[in-house]
């Protein structure tokens, strides 16, 4: 009796250990078709036709700002960002309390006293590993203990100039001060390197990670990137999206034998991903695919497997119409919250001033941030 007893109490615990294994997994993602009418409903769902204005903008015409990404810890929100003053790209970090009014906070990532380094003069960071729920927490979410950013860095001065590599850095600490990221000593991919492909042997630019959920791969981390290349003429290419995977961070290989993006000219870039409506969205801009005149602008694309995506053919989501961005309203970054579409972008005005704007879903009212006019800096002085 005593040994059946026995028996019956492991029996027990075995179904309460099976029981608890089974509650802990995490329920696969849903597939849908990905239809016309599902592209209408998402479409339906991130649009924002309300342009509230400028958010950031430079203090003086000395600097120009680009690329914002948001995250959000205890309540409050945080946005590293980029500034170009002449020699290259430095990433910076601003915080708010609204998504409206932003105030700086300084560099994380700043240019190399150490002449010698790779990227001495360009560090454009982008968080990795975010929470990816629509209007969900917007954690930016560590790995092996570490807050991770994908960033193009190089060593020749100018906007976006010479061959640009792709890095890696991490934060010990999620950022919340102005304090400098550490940075894997070399380049995790590189447009020069013996496996560069036909689209991205020219240079490279925006990086954006997220985990494969999934292992749609067969790895644990996705990288999008944006690449230049060709396999006559590497530097006068179209600009492409395409993919690289990693088990750890550090170490990155190209995916696939295609970019994901092509629109064969111009520029198709700045990858940003959403889980929306058991669906993946790709927010990305696209730019003079049908000649200069056509500008910059924001589109997106929708895959259920984060390898194959179908491109939106309607109304873009954000385009030149006001005078701040009348040159180019493009490279999104985009949150909802409390029922609200938050697109963030870069808005550039024909006088070549560069800012972050927004868009929204509902009408919010009018920002009174404006660009410094040229007269007002003479008053200034």
């Amino acid at each position: 009796m005593k040994s059946k007893g026995i028996l019956q109490f492991a029996a027990i615990i075995g179904i309460l250990v099976s029981v608890i294994s089974c509650a802990s997994k995490p329920e696969r993602l849903k597939k849908r078709e990905i239809t016309d009418a599902v592209m209408e409903e998402i479409y339906n769902e991130i649009k924002t036709p309300y342009k509230y204005g400028m958010v950031m903008v430079p203090t003086d015409n000395s600097y120009k700002m680009d690329c914002p990404s948001i995250y959000r810890k205890d309540g409050k929100w945080y946005m590293t960002y980029l500034i170009f003053e002449g020699r290259g790209y430095e990433t910076w970090l601003a915080e708010s309390e609204d998504l409206l009014h932003w105030n700086h906070l300084g560099k994380v990532m700043s240019f190399s006293k150490d002449t010698t380094e790779w990227d001495v003069n360009q560090k454009a960071g982008y968080i990795a590993l975010q929470d990816p729920t629509w209007g969900g927490s917007y954690a930016w979410e560590p790995y092996d203990g570490k807050y991770w950013v994908s960033y193009f860095g190089g060593n020749t001065t100018g906007y976006e100039a010479g061959i640009l590599s792709m890095g890696m850095a991490y934060a010990d600490e999620l950022p919340t001060t102005p304090k400098e990221f550490k940075r894997l000593p070399e380049p995790v991919l590189r447009p020069n390197d013996d496996k560069a492909k036909w689209w991205d042997n020219s240079t490279m630019y925006k990086s954006s990670v997220i985990r494969d959920i999934e292992k749609e791969t067969g790895h644990e981390f996705i990288m999008y990137y944006n690449a230049r290349g060709d396999s006559i003429n590497p530097a006068k290419g179209a600009e492409r999206i395409a993919m690289a995977v990693s088990d750890d961070m550090k170490n990155w290989k190209r995916y696939g034998d295609a970019p994901l993006i092509n629109h064969h000219r111009g520029i198709s870039g700045d990858a940003y991903i959403q889980r929306i409506n058991d669906t993946w969205v790709m927010f990305y801009f696209g730019a003079f695919w049908t000649g200069w005149d056509q500008g910059a602008f924001n589109r997106f694309a929708v895959s259920n497997d984060l390898i194959h995506w179908k491109d939106w053919e309607g109304d873009n989501l954000v385009e030149s119409s006001e005078p701040y961005d009348d040159m180019f309203a493009h490279k999104s970054f985009v949150v909802k919250h409390d029922g609200i579409v938050y697109h963030y972008y870069c808005a550039v005005n024909k006088a070549g001033q560069r800012g972050i704007a927004l868009a929204t879903s509902k009408d919010i009212g009018k920002s009174d941030l404006h660009f410094v006019k040229p007269d007002d800096e003479e008053k200034k002085e």
